[in-house]
């Protein structure tokens, strides 16, 4: 196992997934709400590729391979919380922008 090759997936694809989360809020700001869904659609796409590497290394360490704990992959860990945080509260600003938009 290259724990330094998954520490670096993981942050790629968490960075694009809240990169997309935040273009989507962008669109949502601009009453542009079927590109905000297709941005959040894509933000997801690259966190599942993220949980994806994740799971590698767990499924490694569960095998019996120990990963080595470093700073990156500490780093990237909290790379894909920040990501997935920011997908959860940009899903409600979306949603309350679509709101203000009906009133």
């Amino acid at each position: 196992m290259n724990t330094e090759m998954i520490a670096m997936t993981l942050i790629a694809h968490s960075g694009d997934a809240r990169t997309l989360a935040f273009q989507a809020l962008q669109a949502a700001k601009k009453n542009n709400f079927d590109e905000a869904s297709h941005l959040m659609e894509e933000s997801e796409q690259a966190a599942v590729k993220a949980h994806q590497a994740q799971t590698d290394l767990l499924v490694a360490e569960a095998n019996g391979e120990k990963p080595e704990v470093n700073v990156l992959l500490i780093h990237s860990q909290d790379h894909l919380m920040t990501s997935m945080l920011a997908q959860e509260m940009i899903r409600e600003m979306i949603q309350l922008y679509g709101q203000l938009q009906n009133k």
